[in-house]
């Protein structure tokens, strides 16, 4: 029997439950992003620093959701706040050409291959968008084709197909959903079958090469490859989405380990440093056609950005993120390892129950139930017990001080030790489930 950790959590968060109380009256939801919300309410945080949650009831919680999965260095680390500090000094809005942005993209550039010209958005959702228009723009074609359970933010462009049961539409007032056509994740049969049916309208694929809200699912790289094969052949775009992936795992993306070769990648999360970002990069005819310079509106692809876009203080936020990365890459191979570390012994501690997936720094631990026993796309992961691992989370929020978003997989930071990852070891073994 798993026990209710409701009363507990409510006797420590008394300042949060009146804070969030007035945040219901102004919002929607009291949040301002959906997955935020969790039973019976979100603790309201107070201050954060390196590894830590502070609440305005004092409580402190070790953090692994650190910003979905952005604050890679921690909670305000020195390389990023002393460069953010200098720069807001100088001002923090432009709305011009800055150096900042030059300085960025030039150290990316260099990490990622295909980025031979790039454009800044300020947030995931904008980068995947304006991608899939360029992907129409240059192929004269209308069908997007993703993954089941992909995660591209909530462009209506993209928004199928997200959550289970994948067949039923993810929100009404979205329109030209024949538009986006679903593919099994890990199974290259079965998508490249669907993708021939739509081969004469496809303008591209776009998939995550590790699924992070559909379960934190690594790609088979020959499922990627058989993808991309397909698309070259069909003259349809490869589109890569490494918002969650890019500079997570190495210095630079993870498709160059798989030797893919992409024609857009989008990127975001870590290369914003904690501040908003979103990124389009690729092959420098594609990126092209979003020149507006001398062209007929039939002939561009009218991709903006934003009164936001390239703000300096993203841009240096970004930057000194990425250049300490890159003079200490020892950073992937500790956070990695305690990655490895956590999906070993929390798979050890419930012992067949459940299975634990990711890659490097991620992990996500899924209670398998009705005959599921491994996790290699989120169909699967959507029949595991989630309801138990939501309690699980919360059971490590109320009692343990330890703070995954409910229901989300966990991200580690160079803050973290393994001492804080054993400490998830004995709180998992404390679960009773």
């Amino acid at each position: 029997m798993v026990l209710d950790y409701t009363k507990e959590y409510k006797k420590k968060t008394k300042t949060s439950a009146k804070l969030f109380s007035k945040s219901a009256k102004l919002h929607v939801n009291g949040v301002s992003h959906n997955i935020r919300f969790y039973e019976p309410y979100p603790f309201v945080v107070k201050k954060s620093a390196g590894k830590n949650l502070v609440d305005v009831d004092s409580n402190k919680y070790t953090d692994y959701w650190m910003g979905h999965w952005a604050l890679i260095l921690g909670h305000g680390p020195k390389a990023v706040k002393q460069n953010l500090e200098k720069q807001i000094k100088k001002s923090w809005m432009y709305g011009t050409v800055n150096e900042q942005t030059i300085q960025l993209s030039e150290l990316i550039s260099k990490a990622v291959p295909v980025a031979e010209k790039i454009r800044y958005v300020t947030s995931g959702t904008e980068a995947t968008m304006y991608a899939v228009r360029l992907a129409r723009s240059v192929s004269g074609r209308k069908v997007i084709a993703k993954i089941d359970g992909g995660w591209h933010g909530y462009t209506s462009d993209l928004l199928k197909s997200v959550n289970w049961p994948f067949s039923e539409s993810e929100s009404s007032g979205v329109v030209n959903e024949e538009q986006i056509v679903s593919i099994p994740y890990n199974d290259l049969e079965k998508s490249l079958s669907i993708l021939k049916k739509y081969s004469k309208d496809l303008a591209g694929v776009i998939i995550e090469p590790v699924l992070g809200g559909g379960g934190c699912i690594p790609a088979d790289p020959d499922y990627l490859k058989g993808i991309q094969e397909f698309c070259k052949k069909n003259n349809s775009l490869f589109i890569l989405d490494e918002i969650v992936t890019g500079f997570r795992f190495r210095f630079g993306c993870i498709y160059p380990t798989m030797k893919l070769d992409p024609d857009i990648v989008t990127l975001g999360k870590i290369v914003g440093g904690g501040m908003a970002i979103g990124v389009m990069c690729g092959k420098k005819e594609i990126m092209e056609i979003a020149d507006t310079t001398g062209k007929k509106k039939s002939e561009r692809s009218y991709v903006g950005g934003g009164t936001f876009s390239a703000n300096p203080a993203s841009m240096v936020a970004g930057f000194s993120t990425l250049n300490h990365l890159k003079s200490k890459k020892s950073i992937y191979s500790k956070i990695n390892e305690l990655g490895k570390f956590a999906r070993k012994e929390i798979g050890n501690v419930f012992d067949g129950k459940v299975a634990v997936t990711g890659k490097g720094s991620l992990f996500m631990t899924h209670f398998l139930k009705d005959g599921i026993t491994e996790i290699t796309n989120s169909s699967q992961a959507a029949k595991c017990d989630v309801g138990l691992l939501t309690k699980y989370h919360f059971k490590m929020i109320s009692h343990d001080g330890i703070f995954f978003l409910p229901g989300k997989l966990g991200a580690i930071s160079d803050e973290h030790s393994k001492e804080d990852v054993k400490k998830i070891i004995k709180a998992s073994g404390d679960f009773i489930c």
